[in-house]
């Protein structure tokens, strides 16, 4: 857990944290860059859960596994083929990522989507807030950032270019905030508005214990999971595009954080963040949660994995 702390400095001290922090949350962020190597692809079920998101989950699922390469898919859809579901019989092993309350047992067993580190692509770095800035992230650029990139419109890039400024300039839900930070310094300034001025946070991110012999098994839970206890968190999820893009968000309804220990049926070893959200009353009645769970809007919590990537912001208590 990285955390962060307010400096005592002037003008020169904006940003409110400590050169040590800054620098350690620096190599946080690319070390988990560089070992959780990833694929220009979307991963929207997880962007939870702004607009017209769910209405749209069809076409960003294509869109992913046109982008994915065919061994990639080829693997996960037989081991996922491979197991009895039970209650959820998608065919798409990337949505199995959602649970109840319900599951939070030791010994309980479910069939969960991890991305395989893949170090062979080069990741999307974050770029310092001045290069950001002068790259524009809007739609209506998006015929030329398809130059600018080398892409064109009907690839699978281009499509994943196209589906993020969109997610992005969505309206956010009643009782969310939202923002795609660009870079480091903004998701910061983000999560310390969200938080207050004065307050310390610190992030929580999944560990993989070992190096994970494939992207989707059956898991079962081996320790008491841990609540982190937090009044508010802010979570960021990778969003696929040709520099490190982070859709962060947080709502004002009460979510809880845990920290799960999980082991694979071949052996693999996750330490798990996973976020229940208490009430989804808001969300689309179509949200790909719903379809995989079967149950509708504010009748039970949704919980959910995260993947390795993907950043849970969180206020420190003293």
């Amino acid at each position: 857990m990285t955390r962060m702390t307010r400096s005592s400095g002037g003008k020169g001290s904006e940003m409110g944290f400590g050169v040590a922090s800054w620098n350690i949350l620096f190599l946080h962020l690319l070390l988990i860059q560089l070992a959780h190597g990833r694929e220009f692809t979307s991963d929207n079920y997880l962007r939870l859960p702004s607009s017209n998101i769910g209405d749209e989950m069809e076409d960003d699922f294509s869109a992913q596994r046109t982008v994915e390469s065919e061994e990639h898919e080829k693997e996960d859809k037989g081991h996922f083929q491979a197991h009895s579901l039970s209650h959820m019989d998608h065919t798409d092993p990337n949505i199995m990522v959602f649970f109840t309350m319900n599951d939070l047992n030791v010994g309980k067993t479910m069939p969960i989507y991890f991305p395989k580190n893949d170090p062979s692509p080069t990741p999307p770095r974050l770029l310092p807030r001045d290069e950001a800035s002068s790259i524009p992230f809007s739609s209506k650029e998006l015929p030329n950032l398809l130059k600018f990139f080398s892409f064109s419109q009907d690839s699978p890039q281009g499509r994943a270019m196209e589906d993020t400024l969109r997610q992005c300039e969505n309206r956010p839900i009643k009782g969310e905030n939202k923002f795609c930070a660009t870079s480091l310094e903004s998701m910061l300034d983000f999560t310390r508005e969200a938080f207050g001025l004065e307050v310390d946070f610190s992030v929580v991110t999944t560990t993989y214990l070992t190096n994970l012999s494939t992207s989707f098994q059956n898991y079962t839970i081996l320790e008491v999971p841990k609540e982190i206890l937090a009044p508010k968190m802010v979570a960021c999820h990778t969003m696929p595009y040709p520099y490190a893009v982070y859709y962060c968000h947080y709502q004002e309804s009460e979510n809880k954080v845990y920290k799960i220990l999980l082991g694979g049926e071949t052996g693999d070893k996750v330490e798990a963040v996973a976020v229940c959200h208490m009430d989804t009353s808001q969300w689309s009645r179509n949200h790909v949660s719903f379809q995989v769970l079967k149950i509708k809007p504010g009748t039970l919590p949704v919980c959910h994995f995260f993947p390795a990537e993907n950043l849970v912001w969180i206020p420190t208590s003293e």
